[in-house]
């Protein structure tokens, strides 16, 4: 029997995709872990990093967060990381297995949509199986997004 899965908890969240809302509509959004060395935890941890242009992949088995940019931390020595390295993410082989099949469809990427530490202190990327969106579709999902903010706003003035 499959364990409960508990909400998670966004103690401090690092960086963001916003864009990636826009440019893309979501099959499935999932958490995983990030390896990580000392140094990047701790340039994490001062609220430095950009998910702006990176993606994920599977490799052998593997899913690796391409393209972050975690800057080297000011105060370390000559053992620091490489800011745009290849990370590996932390998933179940069953998961990894269900984003390779989603990947192969047509269309499918993986996208990075925060990170950030749980209350646990441990750094996670939330990450979505998404497809891109079409210019029509933007604005389709813009009128929409306009529309839901200005039915809001009528019913709390009627009542």
């Amino acid at each position: 029997m499959a364990r409960p899965r508990h909400e998670t908890v966004k103690v401090k969240t690092v960086a963001e995709n916003r864009r990636a809302r826009y440019e893309y509509s979501f099959e499935d959004v999932l958490d995983a872990g990030i390896a990580l060395t000392g140094t990047e935890v701790k340039s994490l941890r001062f609220g430095e990093g950009s998910i702006a242009e990176s993606y994920a992949e599977v490799k052998n088995g593997e899913v690796w967060l391409v393209n972050a940019n975690i800057p080297e931390f000011s105060h370390g020595n000559r053992h620091n990381h490489e800011p745009k390295r290849p990370r590996k993410l932390l998933l179940r082989a069953r998961e990894i297995e269900k984003l390779h099949g989603a990947v192969a469809r047509q269309g499918m990427t993986l996208v990075p949509l925060s990170v950030y530490f749980n209350e646990r202190g441990r750094a996670k990327v939330e990450l979505a199986v998404a497809k891109g969106r079409k210019l029509h579709d933007k604005r389709a999902h813009e009128k929409e997004k306009d529309w839901k903010r200005e039915q809001g706003r009528l019913l709390r003035e009627r009542g």
